[in-house]
């Protein structure tokens, strides 16, 4: 069966995340069935990372404050999650359905996709998402 999206739902936590006025930082959009829909928000990444199980598969729109002693910005990042027992039919359908996901997350720094509770670090993302973020005004006051 073919996957669907409710475009809707996902848009409205999609902006959630995007809007500077909440403290929404992650939104995760998850498989009920075939169709993709919202699996949560909310402003905690623990939280986040609590649904990355083994036999989950998903995909998450997250903001994370990046910057220097100069500026802090906020840069958004997709990551796809894909549960260590997720079946080779269901990982090789996530890469097409990732597109229907772009169609309504277009805005993000970067990239990641994830099998790993490890890989999932803040710190970690947050580093890749400096390193493509441009200048870094850190290296100065060192």
């Amino acid at each position: 069966m073919a996957t669907t999206i409710d475009k809707d739902a996902c848009r409205e936590a999609y902006n959630q995340v995007r809007d500077d006025n909440t403290d929404t930082n992650w939104a995760a959009f998850k498989y009920e069935g075939s169709k993709i829909m919202p699996a949560g928000q909310g402003s905690d990444y623990e939280d986040f990372k609590r649904m990355c199980t083994d036999d989950s598969r998903l995909f998450a729109f997250v903001r994370i404050t990046t910057g220097d002693a100069m500026s802090k910005r906020a840069k958004f990042t997709l990551i796809t999650w894909i549960g260590e027992n997720i079946s080779g039919l269901q990982r090789a359908k996530i890469s097409t359905d990732k597109a229907m996901v772009k169609e309504i997350v277009q805005n993000f720094a970067k990239e990641f996709m994830f099998s790993d509770l490890r890989e999932l670090d803040e710190d970690n993302i947050r580093m890749e998402l400096k390193k493509a973020g441009g200048a870094n005004y850190d290296a100065q006051a060192e």
